[in-house]
């Protein structure tokens, strides 16, 4: 016999989206496989276990803290509240940009981060 699901909600939310089987989710939620299986078949997914799947799938960093809120990881870019994807090596780039610490550029990452946080709020 074939080992066919039904498409709910909750079965594409965390098998698509989040990338976890059932044993995964269980595992991380605390919960028996046979919990997991209802969830699939439509019964609520308590949000707390909701919000573990979505963290361990990077799907959100707002948990981590409120520096946080907005952040979250797609195909292995960080993206910004603003929507701007970071590579690791524009990161590491940025990063080597502050550590040099040009008068100049000291300046310049003040407004920035000025800036940036007007834009946030």
């Amino acid at each position: 016999m074939r080992n066919t699901h039904e498409l709910t909600e909750n079965y594409i939310f965390r098998f698509y989206r989040c990338g976890l089987s059932i044993e995964n989710t269980a595992k991380l939620c605390f919960k028996s496989v046979r919990t997991v299986t209802l969830w699939d078949k439509g019964k609520p997914i308590p949000p707390e276990c909701k919000r573990l799947m979505r963290m361990y799938s990077g799907l959100e960093l707002d948990p981590l803290s409120d520096d946080w809120r907005g952040w979250n990881i797609r195909k292995g870019l960080l993206i910004t509240p603003n929507k701007w994807s970071l590579t690791p090596d524009r990161i590491i780039t940025g990063n080597a940009l502050i550590e040099i610490g040009a008068e100049r550029d000291r300046k310049n990452l003040s407004q920035i981060i000025k800036v940036a946080r007007l834009i946030s709020r």
